[in-house]
């Protein structure tokens, strides 16, 4: 009967179950390691994309700063621009009713 014991046969049969086992278990282990890798795979891609749009945001928020600097210090001329007017016709005014009272009085 080919020489061996039903002993070793059956110890042959457990080793190759347990290697089935162990050749399963390194499948799973596998299969858990590789969606882990898509996982973080995703996630570095999504970190990437936000990472991007931090940048177009900071780059967009300082072209921004720069315009509303322009504009502040063009207002701040227009104001400025805007009293003189308002004194200079506050004096004209003045004036033109000066002259109307003189002619008033003559």
């Amino acid at each position: 009967m080919g020489g061996e014991s039903k002993e070793s046969r059956a110890e042959d049969f457990m080793d190759e179950q347990a290697y089935e086992v162990a050749v399963l278990r390194v499948e799973q282990a596998l299969n858990t390691l590789d969606a882990s890798l898509r996982s973080l795979n995703g996630r570095i891609r999504s970190i990437s994309r936000i990472e991007a749009d931090v940048a177009q945001l900071e780059k967009d928020r300082a072209a921004l700063a720069q315009e509303l600097g322009r504009v502040t210090g063009k207002t701040k001329k227009l104001d400025k621009a805007a009293a003189d007017v308002s004194r200079r016709l506050v004096t004209a005014m003045e004036e033109v009713n000066s002259v109307l009272e003189q002619e008033s009085e003559a």
